[in-house]
């Protein structure tokens, strides 16, 4: 995919905002505008998310082959990674390598949480939700959710 490779602050400002709603976590509800794709990044995901107060980012979950990162912007959050819970606010930096530990953030409010997201987007990966008993099949943009055994 051809892109811009500079996309301006007053364009991202305009652009709207996507709802998704995780498939296994109706809370997990992240309002985003995908950047990446505008700059013509097919191997890295990137986006600004904001999350409203009470809602979550996603299930409890790790990656088996794809690493993420986040760089909070703006707000508070309470980061659960490897099932031990911590704040985190602007200026903090996480990063999931793949293979774990499972993670998840969640906003206890008052303020919206804003912050950057970044991902490998290999052909195939697979998802693990401890939590759910479920494990999430990933080959070249489809998605199978099974039960783990």
């Amino acid at each position: 995919m051809a892109g811009k490779c500079l996309v301006r602050a007053s364009e991202i400002a305009a652009m709207t905002e996507k709802e998704y709603t995780h498939p296994l976590n109706a809370n997990a509800v992240r309002q985003t505008r995908t950047l990446g794709d505008i700059a013509g990044l097919g191997n890295l995901g990137v986006h600004l998310v904001r999350i409203e107060p009470g809602r979550e980012t996603t299930e409890f979950h790790f990656h088996h082959a794809e690493e993420e990162f986040l760089y909070i912007l703006s707000g508070r959050g309470i980061a659960e990674i490897g099932g031990e819970e911590t704040e985190v606010g602007p200026g903090d930096f996480v990063g999931f390598p793949a293979s774990g530990p499972a993670h998840r953030m969640r906003n206890p409010g008052p303020d919206d949480l804003i912050y950057l997201m970044a991902g490998e987007r290999r052909f195939g990966d697979v998802v693990d939700y401890p939590r759910k008993g479920k494990r999430a099949l990933k080959v070249g943009g489809h998605i199978k959710i099974v039960d783990m055994e």
